[in-house]
């Protein structure tokens, strides 16, 4: 058979290359299970005809391709489909083949969360944490880098103890969805602090309630010898850009720490940020305007309140 594999969301934000682009997991399964089958997999092309084209899109406001034929096998939350992989797809080692430029192991240690937050897909999509794979099966045998995309890798023990089995593995981590500040202990800290990361170490801060957590995690990890420019936050702006910009200035207190902003944004919900969301997260913390000032300063000099 000949495959044809459809990356929607590199189409749409890299217009088609593969270069600087993170990788669909789901796709490189696919590819890899076709191939170990004998098949014939590529690149999908409007222009060709395929035997199975399947489809992955992570993203809501990823548009769909029109030109997909109408039976193409469709997933992701992109497409607001939370159906998992068959599981002997679901087994197989991603075909990084595909992704040339790829040039670090990605996976899950586990899946699931057991939070319920209003914004998060998560838990209607992978149900409650649990043990998915051990880092020994994710990572690649052509380079030590290994990026986990578990949504709450530190509410499970097995996470946890994953985490601390891979210090001194050789292997440079990233876990790049953010960590709950408020799980960090004095135990997790010294994990954290002995791991080898491949830039930041990544915390969420979504609510108020979470920076005392952040700070409290940043003290511990500071105990044990990583400063706050080490860290790395990601920061849900909702409407509310007063409760956005509080969350920034009490932040900015741990010196060097680096925010990153992200504008509500749920399809499924109705919900899409407005224009001063997005002047918020993608010029003024994007563009490093709140490291010099407040938002409201920000925003009387431009004009914007």
């Amino acid at each position: 058979m000949i495959i044809g594999l459809h990356d929607a969301d590199m189409e749409h934000l890299n217009k088609g290359r593969r270069n600087k682009v993170f990788p669909n997991y789901a796709i490189m399964k696919i590819s890899a299970f076709h191939k170990a089958l004998g098949d014939t997999v590529e690149w999908w092309d409007s222009d060709k005809t395929y035997d199975k084209v399947y489809s992955s899109k992570i993203f809501d406001f990823t548009p769909e391709n029109p030109l997909l034929p109408a039976d193409t096998i469709k997933g992701g939350t992109g497409y607001g489909l939370f159906s998992d992989l068959p599981q002997e797809i679901d087994e197989m080692f991603p075909d990084y083949s595909i992704y040339p430029d790829c040039d670090y192991a990605v996976g899950y240690i586990t899946r699931g969360c057991p939070n319920n937050c209003r914004w998060c897909v998560v838990p209607h999509k992978e149900g409650a944490i649990r043990p998915y794979r051990t880092w020994e099966q994710l990572v690649r045998p052509d380079t030590n880098k290994l990026v986990l995309m578990d949504n709450n890798i530190l509410s499970l023990d097995y996470g946890v103890e994953q985490l601390k089995s891979l210090i001194d593995s050789g292997y440079s981590i990233d876990l790049n969805q953010g960590m709950d500040a408020r799980i960090v202990t004095d135990k997790i800290a010294v994990i954290l602090a002995n791991l080898k990361w491949i830039k930041y170490i990544r915390f969420s801060c979504d609510s108020i309630p979470q920076i005392e957590a952040i700070h409290n995690a940043a003290a511990l990890l500071e105990k044990y010898g990583v400063k706050p420019y080490r860290l790395f936050i990601y920061l849900l702006v909702t409407s509310d850009l007063e409760n956005a910009e509080y969350r920034v200035e009490q932040l900015k207190t741990l010196k060097g720490i680096n925010i990153y902003a992200q504008a509500e944004r749920n399809e499924r919900l109705g919900i899409k940020p407005n224009r001063l969301q997005l002047e918020f997260a993608q010029r003024y913390i994007y563009g490093g305007s709140y490291r010099k000032a407040s938002w409201s300063d920000y925003a009387k000099e431009r004009g914007l309140l």
